[in-house]
């Protein structure tokens, strides 16, 4: 199984079936809150819901086109990153996550963000890395600023989120600049 040590108590592992209830879990307890920036929740009724995402998710890995990871901290899922995409080709990858609400502020996305953007210069050979977010939220804004991303622009009516329309803040990160952060 592929898994990442972020640090001690943090992990990165490539999902697996296993997962499946775990994020149901999340998700049943905190649909709302997570609905606000992401607009799979209210359709994730069921664990199968997940073992389909994650079906995918092992198949797109094979195929190099995306890494998706559960992130585990002190042994818990408590949320999900990724490379939501891998573009050979063009030597990028975009990455997305989520966090369970009771687990913001420990520095949980920032550290995996983190290890995710080396992983992705140093092994992958990857030229630059995105993050898209919504542009009201801040949070997720804050960990691409955080961790020496630019914005490179607004794109206007983005994302429809559960019937709300959204733009998103586009921000990148080349290898020329992380190697002098």
């Amino acid at each position: 199984m592929f898994i990442l040590d972020v640090e001690d108590d943090l992990q990165l592992a490539l999902v697996e079936p296993s997962f499946a209830p775990l994020y149901f879990d999340i998700v049943s307890k905190q649909r709302d809150y997570l609905g606000q920036w992401l607009a799979w929740p209210p359709h994730a009724g069921d664990e199968a819901f997940f073992l389909k995402f994650i079906k995918k998710s092992l198949h797109d890995y094979a195929d190099g086109k995306s890494l998706v990871c559960a992130m585990f901290y002190q042994n818990e899922l408590v949320g999900n990153i990724g490379f939501n995409e891998i573009n050979h080709d063009l030597q990028t990858v975009e990455i997305g996550y989520w966090l369970a609400h009771d687990y913001q502020g420990k520095g949980i996305v920032s550290k995996s963000v983190a290890k995710l953007i080396e992983f992705a210069f140093i092994e992958l050979k990857m030229q630059k890395v995105q993050i898209s977010a919504a542009v009201d939220n801040l949070p997720s804004r804050a960990v691409c600023e955080r961790l020496g991303f630019q914005l490179e622009g607004i794109l206007t009516r983005a994302e429809n989120l559960n019937g709300r329309v959204v733009d998103h803040a586009v921000y990148g990160l080349s290898f020329e600049t992380w190697k002098t952060i």
